[in-house]
């Protein structure tokens, strides 16, 4: 059987005993506060690896996933990202290919270009509309009245609320997290009450992140949780204390190929083309560089972590400026992911283990937009 020491290097890697336990956990977690799953694939975006996690509902954050995944079979599928009115042609065709995709808008204009194109097509596009629950991105709050108006502007077309905690990835203590979770509740539950209240259906109330995920106590008013980083967890998460080192399912493979002993540095071919420049860390109360080291075998290497990344070149360095440990050359190690979807997302396939070095599959991975 083939193992970690064979395949040219940098390579992306999954540890499908740590993917299991990542999926179980949350899955007995919602579970028991009567929530269904709704996965999202934008982290693995990988069929192999839904299948495993799931069967049912996804979300995705591309037209391409969507295509790619309704190849696969699935059928119920939510376009989590706001629509470009250009797009409608592609959610037109999967529509016809018997895929229910919901889009997700947050302007009138966007209402409005939808029921026109949907008018000319004969379709019903189903839609949700995005509500800001935190600043972060995109969505309008709950009380702006213009949530109604886009409401009636779809009409047949309004399929609910969805609505994103994206500043819980911020969220720095258990309490922090629960708090977070509690507010994008209480945020889409409030948005979805003022649809109803006007008149208009609100059969979906969608809310979901990965820390508040795992940090829901109460989710009375919502219909699905959508989560993805879950599967493989990172160092941004292990860093708020959503999960542990322990727990990070992905890694990738690099090679020692110098040393600099003057600057004390360990040379890998793995520099951010394999492991992305993704610095999530650097905020946290604990800077983990690019990512942290591990042997070929999935033990961190003490004080060891990634600091510097060119293009096909990464810098091994101690956090502690003690020297480095002696890596000869072809010394083969794992860089843990600060960002799994950021890391995920250098590569088009992954090496699959369970625990240890043998190499039991290789899964592709889909890319594009």
């Amino acid at each position: 059987m083939t193992t970690l020491d064979i395949p040219d290097t940098p390579f992306a890697v999954v540890d499908t005993d740590r993917l299991d336990r990542n999926a179980a956990r949350l899955r007995d977690h919602l579970s028991t506060l009567g929530v269904p799953l709704r996965l999202h694939v934008k982290t693995c975006k990988s069929v192999e690896v839904a299948r495993r996690v799931q069967a049912g509902p996804i979300t995705v954050s591309t037209l391409a996933e969507a295509e790619h995944f309704a190849d696969a079979g699935y059928r119920d599928v939510l376009y989590a990202v706001g629509l470009d009115p250009h797009k409608l042609p592609r959610v037109a065709a999967l529509l016809r290919r018997g895929v229910t995709l919901t889009v997700l808008l947050d302007t009138l204009v966007q209402a409005e270009a939808l029921t026109r194109f949907a008018a000319a097509e004969g379709l019903r596009i189903p839609a949700l509309v995005e509500v800001d629950c935190d600043g972060h991105r995109g969505g309008i709050a709950p009380t702006d009245p213009t949530l109604v108006h886009i409401g009636r502007s779809l009409g047949d077309h309004l399929a609910g609320v969805l609505t994103h905690a994206g500043e819980s990835y911020f969220a720095y203590t258990p309490d922090a997290l629960h708090k977070a979770a509690q507010h994008e509740r209480d945020v889409a539950v409030a948005a979805a009450d003022t649809l109803r209240a006007a008149g208009l259906p609100c059969p979906v109330v969608s809310v979901g992140s990965t820390p508040t995920a795992h940090a829901a106590t109460d989710l009375t008013g919502v219909t699905e949780v959508r989560a993805g980083n879950y599967v493989f967890f990172d160092l941004v998460m292990a860093g708020i204390g959503v999960c542990t080192t322990d727990d990070l399912a992905l890694s990738v493979v690099v090679t020692v190929i110098g040393h600099q002993p003057e600057k004390n540095w360990v040379l890998t071919d793995g520099g951010w083309m394999a492991t992305s420049r993704d610095r999530g860390t650097q905020a946290q109360a604990v800077d983990q560089g690019y990512g942290l080291v591990a042997d070929v075998h999935g033990r961190l290497v003490p004080g060891l972590l990634m600091t510097g990344a060119s293009q096909e070149h990464g810098v091994l360095s101690t956090r502690d400026g003690s020297p480095v440990p002696d890596l000869p050359i072809g010394t083969r190690l794992r860089v843990l992911p600060n960002h799994a979807c950021a890391t995920a997302a250098q590569h088009d396939r992954y090496h699959v283990v369970s625990g240890g070095t043998a190499i039991e599959a290789t899964w592709a991975r889909h890319r594009g937009w």
